[in-house]
């Protein structure tokens, strides 16, 4: 019988169990899954926001969003779009009942056992099909799994219950490769962004002009200084990286962009003899204006009413 068993509400930055629908079933294979439950609890901030753990004869299926995960354990044969459409369902009630600014500052577990009551409620209307009101939805819950589909976490990765070593992403469906962190995306561009990004490009551009003169210069003159054509450069290098951490999430991003401002400032003033006062002032200000923009925009949590 396809069914799902429980269902836990899980905090991703430690793993602290918000709340939990409560399972009577005392079998071995469901004591191997509580075990995995935990382990998968405390990686989740390792792991991309929607993914499965084939056990057997069950299935561990959760997604993430604003810093909380909604997991569920349901048995194989339980169909993934009705699955995914609980969670669903559970993110965006809790999302709607509770202050995720009190979410992040909950210190003992199962603080929000209220919650457990629409669990159960939400559970036992999916293990009854017949009763569900939202086969209506099923189509672009369909649509959205085959576009993107969970990420298939393996055994081999997971280790074992007991003896859990590490746990390795090599590839999510849809995204490519990621690193440790799940793929994110950014918070829309602004129009400051833009005019930022705009500007950085045009300081990119004026340093490489400036470095190949710097260069033609040097073959003409043999007293001339390399190191200038090098400072050129490496301003336009830092000015275009600029441009690279605006548009694309990476790790460490804000403390890259501090660096690169750094940079900036040191090749500045490196050149304050070849530049007036207002070229460097202009160089130093394109660049600090972009780091605050980099700064500005963050990556963005998915909103409450996201389908999966």
């Amino acid at each position: 019988m396809s069914m799902i068993l429980s269902a836990s509400v899980v905090r991703v930055r430690d793993g602290l169990p918000l709340s939990a629908s409560t399972d009577y079933d005392q079998s071995t294979g469901m004591q191997e899954c509580r075990k995995y439950f935990k382990i998968l609890s405390k990686k989740l901030s390792q792991l991309p926001d929607r993914c499965t753990l084939k056990t057997g004869q069950y299935n561990i299926n959760f997604i993430s969003s604003l810093g909380v995960s909604y997991m569920m354990l349901c048995t194989e044969n339980y169909p993934s779009v009705l699955a995914f459409c609980f969670l669903d369902e559970l993110q965006k009630e809790f999302i709607t009942t509770y202050n995720m600014m009190k979410t992040n500052t909950a210190v003992r577990p199962y603080c929000f056992i209220e919650f457990d009551n629409f669990i159960q409620r939400t559970k036992q209307r999916y293990n009854n099909t017949r009763s569900l009101s939202t086969k209506m939805n099923l189509a672009d819950m369909q649509t959205e799994i085959k576009l993107r589909p969970p990420y298939q976490i393996s055994l081999s990765e997971l280790g074992s219950a007991n003896g859990f070593t590490g746990l390795s992403v090599p590839e999510y469906k849809g995204t490519g490769k990621i690193s440790a962190a799940p793929h994110q995306r950014l918070e829309p561009v602004t129009l400051p962004g833009v005019v930022s990004f705009v500007l950085s490009l045009l300081c990119g551009a004026l340093n490489l002009i400036r470095g190949f003169h710097a260069i033609e210069s040097l073959l003409q003159n043999e007293g001339e200084d390399f190191s200038y054509v090098i400072a050129f450069f490496l301003g336009t290098a830092a000015c275009l990286y600029q441009c690279y951490l605006y548009v694309y999430y990476t790790g460490w991003r804000n403390a890259k962009s501090f660096l690169t401002f750094g940079l900036i400032c040191l090749c500045n003033m490196y050149l304050y003899e070849l530049r007036n006062l207002w070229q460097l002032f202009f160089h130093v200000t394109v660049g600090a204006f972009s780091t605050l923009q980099i700064r500005l925009r963050q990556p963005q949590g998915k909103s409450p009413d996201y389908n999966v």
